[in-house]
């Protein structure tokens, strides 16, 4: 019977200990787990209420509000527009100048041959990244004229324009006023479509610096520009030319306008730049910052040679 009393103390001695050991194991965890939370608001101390976003743009609207408080956390989404594009292709004498390439008979390509085969494949790459872009065609002697007013996605009425073409020998004077009217009327009506204009100029004049009037704070077309011209000489100026092309394109320009320029007579030059002028107005980076195309030409690492100083090397015959 004392046993019995002496076990039931002894057990009942190990339950308190129990019970005290399970309690302070608590508080150490609780006090663990408090300290834990004091360091991360201490070291990192982000905002525990984030506001919903008509908050935040009220916030925004505030004057004298921290930096952190006007920086907007969402981006609205926007959609491309399409594109209605107008060529303007010079039809001056210089157009017939010959392309340093040949066709299958060995005739040498003119420019103006160069240029129709470098719109069809502008067309037809446009219309492969979306078909509801359109294109319209108009020729430039002394004014500008029209070769095809309707807009049109289809390619064959790019063939129908050009058959229209007729070189202007006695054009001499180039003025581009009449251009940026027609353009700022057409874009008016492209923008009530929810569609951008854009005018791409195929300029040919090595010695006859384009003129026009237009106003400063009138920009509802983007402008790009290929000027194709003769090396520089006493009887051109193609530096002046270029740098009148720049000016008009800057001064009228909604988005970023492109300018390629070229003396080398080389159809795939030519190619080269309608295939930058792919890029929509609306994705464009500054034409400064462009680095395509990329050239196929792969450039090998300089390895160092391990031929020993005293073995002689042996030539390779080029046959």
């Amino acid at each position: 019977m004392g046993f019995r009393c002496s076990s039931n103390f002894v057990q009942g001695h190990l339950c308190n200990h129990r019970i005290l050991v399970d309690v302070f194991v608590i508080i150490e965890f609780f006090t663990t787990l408090f300290t834990i939370v004091v360091l991360i608001i201490i070291i990192v101390p982000l905002p525990l209420f984030v506001p919903p976003l008509c908050v935040r743009d009220s916030m925004e609207g505030r004057e004298g509000q921290s930096s952190t408080a006007a920086i907007r956390f969402t981006l609205p989404p926007s959609r491309l527009s399409c594109e209605d594009i107008l060529f303007c292709i010079d039809v001056d004498s210089e157009s017939l100048v010959e392309m340093k390439n040949t066709s299958v008979s060995g005739r040498p390509f003119t420019r103006l041959e160069s240029i129709k085969q470098a719109i069809l494949l502008f067309v037809n790459a446009k219309l492969a990244i979306n078909p509801d872009h359109r294109f319209a065609y108009c020729a430039l002697g002394k004014t500008p004229f029209w070769l095809k007013k309707e807009f049109s996605s289809e390619v064959d009425s790019a063939i129908a324009a050009f058959r229209g073409i007729t070189v202007d020998s006695s054009a001499g004077h180039a003025d581009l006023t009449h251009l940026f009217k027609v353009a700022n009327h057409e874009a008016k009506k492209s923008r009530a479509q929810n569609r951008i204009l854009r005018v791409i100029l195929l300029y040919c004049r090595s010695s006859v610096v384009p003129q026009h009037q237009w106003p400063t704070n009138q920009k509802l077309f983007t402008l790009d520009v290929v000027y194709l011209h003769d090396k520089p000489g006493p009887d051109n100026c193609p530096q002046k030319v270029y740098d009148g092309l720049v000016e008009a394109l800057e001064q009228v320009s909604e988005y970023e306008g492109y300018i390629f320029e070229s003396g080398q007579g080389l159809t795939r030059v030519l190619f080269r730049h309608m295939c930058v002028l792919l890029s929509h107005p609306q994705q464009r980076c500054v034409q400064d910052d462009i680095d395509i195309p990329k050239s196929l030409t792969k450039k090998s690492p300089a390895v160092e040679s391990t031929t020993p100083a005293d073995q002689e090397s042996i030539p390779v015959s080029s046959q």
